[in-house]
């Protein structure tokens, strides 16, 4: 198994950033990758797609609200790994009101390419990620 986490302090209070990217459903209002998102089952599943045409679909494995992360299981995608999972989380920044630290992370496991292929494959998505979260809540 394969994983990678990736953070950036974006120019937001926690709870700002939070509002933003906490709804499971919300990639397509800060994330470009992702041009439409479908809720399904009662929101625990999620159907995405990207400009390519290609469908993500995700389920909702753990939500903390308090704590303000959620976790999701890939249930079908055009990556080439098996048994994905990942957390997106934010966090305070110790004395500081108005910034806030986001992580993004993942495990996973290569399926026909190397450990090191997919680390930096969903490296780049999530610092690409986090990179278009800072541009949107800088704008």
């Amino acid at each position: 198994m394969a994983s990678t986490s990736v953070s950036r302090t974006v120019p937001a209070p926690p709870e700002q950033v939070w509002a933003l990217i906490g709804g499971f459903d919300s990639l397509p209002d800060w994330l470009p990758y992702i041009t439409g998102s479908v809720a399904l089952e009662g929101g625990r599943v999620r159907r995405l797609t990207n400009p390519d045409g290609e469908i993500i679909v995700e389920r909702l494995v753990a939500f903390d609200e308090a704590g303000r992360h959620y976790s999701y299981a890939i249930l079908d995608a055009p990556f080439p790994v098996t048994g994905y999972v990942s957390t997106l989380r934010v966090h305070a920044v110790a004395g500081r009101d108005d910034v806030a630290e986001v992580q993004w992370s993942g495990r996973f496991t290569p399926d026909g390419v190397t450990d090191d292929e997919v680390v930096d494959l969903f490296a780049g998505i999530y610092r690409d990620g986090l990179e278009a979260l800072h541009k949107t809540l800088s704008a």
